[in-house]
């Protein structure tokens, strides 16, 4: 049985680890998911090579209508795409339709709220750019 739509070969992941469906998320090269992550996977998930998640990590996907009538009815989603050698720390949510940049981390805790660039520290609730880091994970201070 593959769990991934896509790529896996090379994942680690150590458990407990859960996804709505699995067939939604396409695996880069090397992935790790520490501890508790979750992907609620009602679109397409999409994570680069190299990138690793801290404990508890949600990639959440699903979008829920304001309207309570229509939130009986419908489920919907918009897909996130995460970039190669991207570091997410523990606790971090990351919404729908998301797209966070190569090379960027996101400070753990943070609630990502919109697209994050490439080469950027991004933290807090709602996750926001701190500051640029170099192409090689260096700081530019």
């Amino acid at each position: 049985m593959q769990m991934f739509g896509k790529g896996g070969e090379s994942v680690w992941i150590e458990p407990p680890f859960y996804c709505d469906y699995g067939s939604n998320i396409e695996l880069g090269q090397r992935v790790f998911f520490n501890f508790n992550c979750i992907i609620l996977d009602v679109c397409r998930v999409t994570i680069g090579d190299f990138t690793l998640f801290g404990p508890s990590v949600q990639i959440l996907t699903p979008v829920h209508p304001m309207d309570p009538e229509e939130r009986r009815r419908h489920e919907w989603g918009k897909p996130i795409e995460i970039g190669s050698d991207v570091w997410v720390g523990g606790g971090a949510i990351i919404l729908p339709g998301v797209r966070i940049g190569s090379r960027s981390v996101i400070g753990a805790g943070s609630v990502v709220t919109r697209d994050i660039p490439e080469n950027t520290l991004a933290v807090g609730n709602p996750c926001r750019a701190v500051r640029s880091i170099g192409s090689t994970g260096k700081d530019l201070d």
